[in-house]
């Protein structure tokens, strides 16, 4: 049976840690006014604390007519964090504080839908590099997140959905990381992830309504809803790459037929800009063999044949992300992937694409924008589902122990 008393002490440990973090540095008597708990409850909160290295004591703060109150800051340097992004043609890791920043970051290309064993050996090498450029204590690593681009089962989160990555059969992405780290891993989906990444650090900080479209190798989207999450009754939400928008289009990995995945994925933006080629015989692409980023470094110079490749992805793009703003009526939608360096090429015909398409104003107005997260945003995501874990959690963080 568990007591009462300890299930309260770790809630308030929780709520605390919480509070210290979200204010960088408080007081024992703020603390004790935001609680609503004595003082002295706090001060033995915070004592415990004091001994994980978590917070520490940082200086007096203005007086409110006594003495003046030592603050307690939350260490961001208490324990670092591993973000992996699994790929389907590279693996990143970056490696991060506790308030996500970047210590360290390593990017490499592979191809990770045929070679399950060969990316879980680049997984764990760039990890000992990211680790080895920090140089810091291991002992303060306290957790591994990892990005598929995969539907993830709540129920077996190291497995991968065999109709994406059929290769990955019996392979988790769980268990040599496990084995050669020692922490916890954490999985879900790329583009939950990258939602992740954006409601703590990017576009939609302060927003709790949100889409966050990520257009790479593949479509997804993460869904944010009261700030959490969405990931519907079997946790494969979000696979809006999925949508069919022309019943006779080409097949996709899913077997059906018109797929917004087969319209404007990676590879179906490249042969759409070669079979573009001889219509556009003064493009900058011409006489070349283009890959997304010299498509999206054309548009960005306003090149004719790379502007028709990204105009024809935000209309169709627009195809279903208005029927997003129809159904969920988000406060925005967030690009994010490769193809987001597009920025105003891409956003501006998506916005008329959606407004035609929308059925009343006010989802045609909701914000529709650009990350300026990068390319570390799915890695960053990561690191940071393990974070938001150690602060629903505390027993997580290096040090703290139940109560």
């Amino acid at each position: 049976m568990i007591r009462a008393d300890v299930v309260s002490n770790d809630d308030l440990t929780r709520t605390v840690l919480n509070l210290v973090w979200e204010r960088r540095e408080v007081s024992r008597a703020e603390i004790a006014r935001s609680t609503k708990r004595s003082r002295s409850t706090i001060s033995e909160v915070v004592g415990r604390l004091l001994g994980t290295g978590l917070v520490a004591e940082a200086g007096a703060g203005e007086s409110r007519g006594g003495r003046r109150p030592i603050l307690v800051g939350f260490q961001d340097d208490a324990g670092v964090i591993l973000g992996v992004d699994v790929g389907a043609t590279h693996i990143s890791l970056i490696l991060t504080d506790l308030r996500g920043r970047t210590l360290a970051w390593r990017e490499r290309a592979h191809p990770v839908r045929s070679d399950p064993k060969g990316a879980e050996a680049l997984i764990t090498a760039l990890g000992e590099v990211c680790l080895a450029e920090w140089n810091g204590d291991r002992s303060r690593l306290m957790g591994i997140g990892v990005a598929v681009p995969s539907p993830v089962d709540p129920g077996s989160p190291g497995r991968v959905l065999d109709r994406v990555l059929p290769a990955w059969r019996g392979h988790s992405v769980l268990d040599r990381l496990n084995s050669v780290f020692g922490v916890p891993v954490f999985v879900d989906n790329d583009a939950n992830l990258g939602a992740v990444a954006e409601r703590w650090w990017g576009e939609a900080v302060g927003i709790d309504d949100f889409v966050y479209l990520k257009v790479a190798t593949g479509v997804g989207a993460g869904i944010m809803i009261g700030g959490e999450i969405y990931r519907g009754a079997t946790g494969v939400a979000g696979e809006i790459g999925h949508v069919a928008i022309d019943p006779g289009g080409p097949e996709c990995l899913c077997g059906n037929r018109g797929c917004l995945a087969t319209f404007v994925g990676t590879r179906q933006l490249v042969d759409r800009a070669r079979a573009l080629l001889e219509r556009f015989p003064d493009s900058v692409l011409a006489g070349t063999e283009p890959d997304i980023r010299a498509i999206e470094d054309a548009a960005l110079s306003d090149d004719p044949l790379a502007l028709q490749v990204v105009t024809e992805a935000a209309d169709r793009l627009g195809i279903v992300v208005a029927g997003v703003l129809n159904l969920l009526n988000p406060g925005s939608v967030i690009l994010g992937g490769s193809l987001a360096r597009a920025e105003d090429r891409l956003v501006k015909p998506l916005r008329e694409a959606v407004a035609t398409r929308t059925l009343v104003d006010s989802a045609a107005a909701s914000d529709i924008r650009t990350s300026d997260l990068g390319a570390r945003a799915t890695a960053l995501g990561a690191a940071t589902h393990v974070l938001v874990a150690a602060l629903a959690n505390p027993r997580l963080f290096p040090g703290v122990k139940p109560t």
